[in-house]
Protein backbone atom coordinates (compact mmCIF):
# COMPACT_ATOMS: atom_id res chain seq x y z
CA UNK A 1 0.00 0.00 0.00
CA UNK A 2 3.02 1.70 -0.18
CA UNK A 3 3.05 2.95 -3.44
CA UNK A 4 4.48 6.29 -5.06
CA UNK A 5 4.06 7.59 -8.77
CA UNK A 6 3.54 6.43 -10.99
CA UNK A 7 0.86 4.39 -8.87
CA UNK A 8 -0.61 0.93 -10.15
CA UNK A 9 -3.95 -0.91 -10.01
CA UNK A 10 -3.50 -3.57 -7.55
CA UNK A 11 -4.60 -7.25 -8.30
CA UNK A 12 -7.53 -8.33 -6.78
CA UNK A 13 -7.08 -11.00 -4.38
CA UNK A 14 -9.53 -13.11 -5.55
CA UNK A 15 -11.13 -14.61 -8.83
CA UNK A 16 -14.02 -11.84 -9.88
CA UNK A 17 -16.49 -14.36 -9.51
CA UNK A 18 -15.19 -15.39 -5.64
CA UNK A 19 -17.61 -13.68 -3.87
CA UNK A 20 -21.02 -14.75 -5.68
CA UNK A 21 -23.54 -14.69 -5.21
CA UNK A 22 -23.30 -11.80 -2.67
CA UNK A 23 -21.32 -9.54 -5.64
CA UNK A 24 -21.02 -10.94 -8.75
CA UNK A 25 -18.72 -11.47 -11.69
CA UNK A 26 -19.84 -8.05 -13.97
CA UNK A 27 -19.87 -5.73 -11.09
CA UNK A 28 -16.30 -6.77 -9.86
CA UNK A 29 -15.00 -6.57 -13.71
CA UNK A 30 -16.59 -2.86 -13.88
CA UNK A 31 -16.13 -1.91 -10.52
CA UNK A 32 -12.48 -2.58 -10.37
CA UNK A 33 -10.71 -2.38 -14.06
CA UNK A 34 -13.04 0.43 -15.27
CA UNK A 35 -13.98 2.49 -12.10
CA UNK A 36 -11.08 2.02 -9.65
CA UNK A 37 -8.09 1.84 -12.95
CA UNK A 38 -10.15 5.25 -14.05
CA UNK A 39 -9.34 6.96 -10.35
CA UNK A 40 -5.71 5.25 -10.69
CA UNK A 41 -4.81 6.95 -14.52
CA UNK A 42 -6.48 10.28 -13.12
CA UNK A 43 -4.32 10.62 -10.07
CA UNK A 44 -1.32 9.82 -12.54
CA UNK A 45 -2.38 12.22 -14.56
CA UNK A 46 -3.12 14.89 -12.63
CA UNK A 47 0.40 14.51 -9.97
CA UNK A 48 2.48 14.05 -13.91
CA UNK A 49 3.57 17.79 -13.85
CA UNK A 50 4.85 17.91 -9.89
CA UNK A 51 7.71 15.78 -10.02
CA UNK A 52 8.43 17.12 -6.31
CA UNK A 53 5.01 14.99 -5.18
CA UNK A 54 6.46 12.12 -7.43
CA UNK A 55 8.56 9.97 -3.93
CA UNK A 56 5.05 10.84 -1.67
CA UNK A 57 2.92 8.20 -0.85
CA UNK A 58 -0.93 8.15 -1.37
CA UNK A 59 -1.60 7.98 2.36
CA UNK A 60 1.07 11.35 2.43
CA UNK A 61 -0.79 13.05 -0.10
CA UNK A 62 -3.96 12.77 1.29
CA UNK A 63 -2.91 13.89 4.41
CA UNK A 64 -1.69 16.90 3.21
CA UNK A 65 -3.99 17.79 0.42
CA UNK A 66 -4.24 21.21 1.78
CA UNK A 67 -0.02 21.55 1.39
CA UNK A 68 -0.25 20.53 -2.25
CA UNK A 69 -0.97 22.96 -5.37
CA UNK A 70 -3.81 24.92 -5.05
CA UNK A 71 -4.73 23.97 -8.87
CA UNK A 72 -4.53 20.04 -8.39
CA UNK A 73 -5.97 19.85 -4.97
CA UNK A 74 -9.34 18.67 -5.61
CA UNK A 75 -8.35 16.37 -8.17
CA UNK A 76 -6.12 14.46 -5.84
CA UNK A 77 -8.74 14.47 -3.22
CA UNK A 78 -11.26 13.28 -5.85
CA UNK A 79 -8.91 10.29 -7.22
CA UNK A 80 -6.37 9.77 -4.67
CA UNK A 81 -9.41 8.95 -2.08
CA UNK A 82 -10.79 7.07 -4.85
CA UNK A 83 -7.63 4.82 -5.49
CA UNK A 84 -7.33 4.86 -1.65
CA UNK A 85 -10.77 4.01 -0.41
CA UNK A 86 -11.09 1.22 -3.81
CA UNK A 87 -7.98 -0.39 -2.35
CA UNK A 88 -8.99 -1.14 1.07
CA UNK A 89 -12.68 -1.65 -0.04
CA UNK A 90 -11.02 -4.93 -2.15
CA UNK A 91 -8.74 -6.01 -0.11
CA UNK A 92 -11.16 -6.04 2.87
CA UNK A 93 -13.65 -8.55 1.16
CA UNK A 94 -13.34 -12.56 0.98
CA UNK A 95 -15.06 -15.64 -0.29
CA UNK A 96 -14.44 -17.01 3.08
CA UNK A 97 -16.49 -14.68 5.49
CA UNK A 98 -17.19 -15.40 9.02
CA UNK A 99 -18.27 -13.14 11.96
CA UNK A 100 -16.03 -10.71 13.52
CA UNK A 101 -13.04 -12.43 15.39
CA UNK A 102 -10.54 -11.17 18.19
CA UNK A 103 -9.76 -7.88 19.97
CA UNK A 104 -12.22 -7.04 17.08
CA UNK A 105 -14.63 -8.70 17.73
CA UNK A 106 -14.78 -7.76 21.47
CA UNK A 107 -14.50 -4.17 20.59
CA UNK A 108 -17.14 -4.62 18.61
CA UNK A 109 -19.29 -6.25 21.53
CA UNK A 110 -18.16 -3.69 24.12
CA UNK A 111 -19.18 -0.53 21.55
CA UNK A 112 -22.41 -1.58 20.42
CA UNK A 113 -23.82 -4.22 22.35
CA UNK A 114 -23.68 -7.07 20.00
CA UNK A 115 -22.48 -7.59 16.54
CA UNK A 116 -26.06 -7.47 15.66
CA UNK A 117 -26.38 -4.13 17.17
CA UNK A 118 -23.26 -2.86 15.04
CA UNK A 119 -24.57 -4.11 11.66
CA UNK A 120 -28.27 -2.47 11.72
CA UNK A 121 -26.17 0.75 13.05
CA UNK A 122 -23.64 0.48 10.12
CA UNK A 123 -26.49 -0.54 7.55
CA UNK A 124 -28.04 3.10 8.92
CA UNK A 125 -25.68 4.61 8.33
CA UNK A 126 -25.01 3.18 4.62
CA UNK A 127 -29.21 3.72 3.93
CA UNK A 128 -28.99 7.42 4.92
CA UNK A 129 -25.40 8.01 3.19
CA UNK A 130 -26.99 10.63 0.44
CA UNK A 131 -25.99 10.12 -3.22
CA UNK A 132 -22.87 8.45 -3.66
CA UNK A 133 -19.92 7.69 -1.01
CA UNK A 134 -18.55 5.57 1.65
CA UNK A 135 -19.53 3.53 5.34
CA UNK A 136 -16.63 3.36 7.81
CA UNK A 137 -15.87 1.17 11.17
CA UNK A 138 -13.09 3.48 11.90
CA UNK A 139 -10.47 3.02 15.13
CA UNK A 140 -8.61 6.58 17.02
CA UNK A 141 -5.32 5.89 18.47
CA UNK A 142 -6.72 4.61 21.97
CA UNK A 143 -8.65 2.00 19.80
CA UNK A 144 -12.35 3.51 20.01
CA UNK A 145 -14.36 2.23 17.20
CA UNK A 146 -17.04 4.69 15.49
CA UNK A 147 -18.92 4.61 12.32
CA UNK A 148 -18.72 7.18 10.15
CA UNK A 149 -20.00 8.31 6.47
CA UNK A 150 -18.36 10.35 4.19
CA UNK A 151 -19.63 11.78 0.37
CA UNK A 152 -17.56 10.86 -2.96
CA UNK A 153 -13.95 9.39 -2.73
CA UNK A 154 -13.52 11.71 0.80
CA UNK A 155 -11.24 9.72 3.01
CA UNK A 156 -12.43 9.02 6.97
CA UNK A 157 -11.54 12.72 8.88
CA UNK A 158 -8.14 12.71 6.75
CA UNK A 159 -6.79 9.58 7.41
CA UNK A 160 -6.46 10.76 11.21
CA UNK A 161 -8.30 7.55 12.45
CA UNK A 162 -7.69 4.39 10.57
CA UNK A 163 -10.31 2.64 8.49
CA UNK A 164 -11.13 -0.92 10.10
CA UNK A 165 -13.55 -1.62 7.25
CA UNK A 166 -15.54 -0.07 4.66
CA UNK A 167 -18.37 -0.22 2.32
CA UNK A 168 -18.75 1.34 -0.86
CA UNK A 169 -21.90 3.00 -1.85
CA UNK A 170 -21.98 4.53 -4.83
CA UNK A 171 -24.45 3.00 -7.41
CA UNK A 172 -21.51 1.64 -9.40
CA UNK A 173 -20.50 -0.85 -6.54
CA UNK A 174 -24.12 -3.06 -6.63
CA UNK A 175 -26.14 -1.55 -9.65
CA UNK A 176 -25.91 -4.01 -12.04
CA UNK A 177 -26.93 -6.71 -9.59
CA UNK A 178 -29.52 -5.02 -6.77
CA UNK A 179 -30.36 -2.00 -8.47
CA UNK A 180 -31.72 0.61 -6.32
CA UNK A 181 -32.18 -1.95 -3.56
CA UNK A 182 -28.77 -0.81 -1.49
CA UNK A 183 -30.30 -2.59 1.15
CA UNK A 184 -30.09 -5.81 0.31
CA UNK A 185 -26.52 -5.02 -1.19
CA UNK A 186 -25.11 -3.86 2.45
CA UNK A 187 -27.24 -7.24 4.09
CA UNK A 188 -25.06 -9.46 1.44
CA UNK A 189 -21.91 -7.54 1.53
CA UNK A 190 -21.59 -8.06 5.54
CA UNK A 191 -21.24 -12.10 4.25
CA UNK A 192 -17.89 -11.36 2.50
CA UNK A 193 -16.04 -9.25 5.17
CA UNK A 194 -12.63 -10.65 5.71
CA UNK A 195 -12.84 -10.00 9.65
CA UNK A 196 -9.54 -11.80 10.23
CA UNK A 197 -8.14 -9.03 7.97
CA UNK A 198 -10.32 -6.16 10.02
CA UNK A 199 -8.80 -7.40 13.60
CA UNK A 200 -5.21 -7.51 12.29
CA UNK A 201 -5.74 -3.77 11.10
CA UNK A 202 -7.07 -2.94 14.38
CA UNK A 203 -4.19 -4.58 16.30
CA UNK A 204 -1.63 -3.14 14.31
Amino acid sequence: MNQTYPFKLLPLPYAYDALEPYIDKETMHFHHDKHHQAYVDNLNKTLEAYPELHNLTLEVLLKNIANLPEAIQTKVRNNGGGVLNHNLYFAGMTPNGKAPVGNLAQAIEKTFGSFTAFKDAFKKASLERFGSGWVWLVSDENKNLAIISTANQDVPQNLTVKPIVEIDVWEHAYYLNYQNRRGDYIDNWFAVVDWELADKIYNA
